[in-house]
């Protein structure tokens, strides 16, 4: 029952004294409630009827999985994820070719902080390097379909390692990773105690880099929403 509905909170018996006949009338006495306390009720349905709106407009502009999947196949691309427990892997394909130009392989990860999409690795065969599309193009789809797949999965944080293999293709990947949404946190070296760990992790030293995933896909929203 809401607060503005009457309720009764006064029953007054009133009696007419008459020798053959006794009648008892029972009155209600209607009251509203409070206006601080229907104001304090407004503005509560008011919030979390926004709070509502801003989470259907964000899912409004999140691309699917299927609108990426159409965007890539737009471009001759076919993207297929496989997924074993926590594990994933994704391979693209030459539509034209049929050849495999790229894969990406991670895992969802449980952290303290909560689910963590951990990309392990996205690799391009030497021969897209000198495609116009090359990590620009074919990279980006890879890394949607996986930022998806972590976003489908609960995740909240993205995280991967630049590997630093040649100076020149360690910068390419760290700018690539900074324009579409990563940002460097940490550089594993392998000459501190404290990279040890990150060493086992990522196989290798470069530049760990996070992400805030709901983030990513909105920033990839205009480049593969459909309408």
């Amino acid at each position: 029952m809401g607060l503005a509905s009457i309720i009764p909170i006064s029953n007054s018996k009133f009696y007419l004294q008459n020798p053959g006949i006794k009648t008892r009338i029972r009155t209600t006495i209607p009251i509203s409630s409070p206006p601080s306390l229907i104001s304090s009720n407004s503005l509560e349905k008011k919030r979390l009827s926004n709070e509502s709106g801003k989470h259907s407009n964000k899912k409004a502009i999140i691309p699917s999985m299927s609108e990426i999947l159409e965007a890539s196949r737009a471009q001759k691309l076919d993207l297929e994820l496989k997924t074993l427990g926590p594990f994933f892997r994704i391979t693209a394909k030459s539509l034209v070719t049929q050849k495999e130009l790229g894969k990406a392989e991670g895992l969802i990860r449980i952290w303290v902080e909560g689910k963590i999409l951990h990309l392990d690795s996205i690799r391009l065969r030497r021969e897209t390097l000198g495609m116009e599309k090359s990590i620009f193009g074919i990279g980006l789809f890879i890394g949607a379909v996986a930022i998806r797949h972590g976003y489908d999965s609960g995740c909240k944080t993205a995280q991967l390692l630049a590997i630093n293999d040649s100076d020149l293709y360690h910068s390419k990947l760290v700018r690539f990773y900074t324009r579409i949404g990563f940002k460097p946190v940490y550089e594993v070296t392998g000459s501190t105690i404290g990279d040890i760990a990150h060493t086992l992790v990522w196989g290798g030293v470069g530049t760990r880099m996070d992400a805030d995933v709901e983030q990513l896909m909105i920033k990839w929203c205009a480049r593969f929403k459909t309408s």
